[in-house]
């Protein structure tokens, strides 16, 4: 009876319960859990140390040292968890805790969009074939050819400061992030399409979408869950990088990628490193946390390696 019932359950929830038995991707799990709720409650907790991340206090700055935080640790203290921000003198335990959230918000976004669009297009572009297909792939090949990054900066530059900056940067990470998942599914689906159950579905008159949709796309959801989980943390770099090179989300709202570019010249001077501490161990933690949980999810889902295992 028992082997029966073994036999029974689903692929999927067999890899999910080997995800839950991966001491790893636990980990990742449980990291990511708390970067959710910390982003979630992000404003509470901005309540809660007494400060926000737009007020100036100029006289915890020193200006004998270029204007760099009293005291020691950057201006740690009971008012400031996190010291203060050099220049501003803002309180960095609120850039922090808002930069995540700005961060986390984006790359959920991003991953949302590129996951439904690149499934969707890759499956029909397997299903339909013919010259859609040959447009899809001629797609994937520009997309994968074209210089996104320096296309990144340059719409980043010539765009209305008006326009929110961070739609902007959903709107550019989306389209160039779907290509990959595209591309994945469309050869995982070109092995399914001929296959005996795709076949009966055509048979009795079911529609294009009924099969894409109750056929094929639950027989791809191991590659598309993988690939969605990886994608995360890969969004949040992404969007830290732009951030970086000044044309990711626009000051004073606070970006995590922004705090660790204005915090390089401070931590080449030596006035304050203590300024890159707190923004770099969060933006390492939450990639830390999605790619331990991205890699169990693949390694659940990847059957070779658990055969050569």
């Amino acid at each position: 009876m028992s082997s029966s019932v073994a036999a029974a359950v689903s692929p999927t929830r067999q890899a999910l319960r080997r995800v839950r038995r991966d001491r790893s991707a636990r980990l990742g799990a449980w990291l990511v859990l708390v970067l959710v709720l910390v982003a979630a409650v992000a404003p509470l907790l901005v309540k809660l140390a007494g400060q926000d991340a737009y007020t100036y206090n100029i006289g915890l700055l020193d200006p004998a040292r270029g204007n760099a935080p009293r005291g020691a640790a950057g201006g740690l203290s009971a008012d400031h968890w996190f010291g203060v921000e050099p220049l501003t003198g803002r309180d960095l335990f609120s850039i922090v805790v808002l930069g995540l959230r700005t961060s986390l918000f984006i790359a959920v976004v991003v991953t949302i969009v590129t996951t439904v669009l690149g499934t969707l297009v890759g499956i029909s572009a397997a299903y339909f074939g013919g010259w859609y297909d040959a447009i899809v792939s001629r797609l994937l090949d520009f997309l994968f050819g074209f210089p996104s990054l320096v296309f990144m900066i340059a719409l980043g530059i010539i765009v209305p400061s008006s326009f929110p900056r961070w739609l902007l940067l959903i709107l550019v990470l989306s389209v160039f992030g779907w290509a990959g998942l595209a591309r994945l599914i469309r050869g995982q689906a070109k092995s399914l399409v001929t296959r005996e159950f795709v076949e009966a579905a055509r048979s009795v008159g079911s529609t294009g979408w009924h099969v894409i949709t109750r056929e094929l796309l639950p027989n791809l959801l191991g590659p598309v869950l993988v690939v969605a989980t990886m994608a995360v943390p890969g969004v949040i770099g992404g969007e830290a990088a732009l951030s970086f090179l000044g044309v990711g989300v626009a000051p004073p709202t606070p970006s995590l990628g922004r705090s660790i570019s204005d915090s390089i010249v401070w931590v080449y001077t030596g006035a304050d490193p203590w300024f890159l501490a707190f923004p770099g161990a969060m933006l390492f933690i939450a990639v830390l946390g999605f790619t331990l949980l991205g890699d169990g999810v693949r390694d659940a889902f990847d059957v070779r390696l658990r055969r050569a295992i």
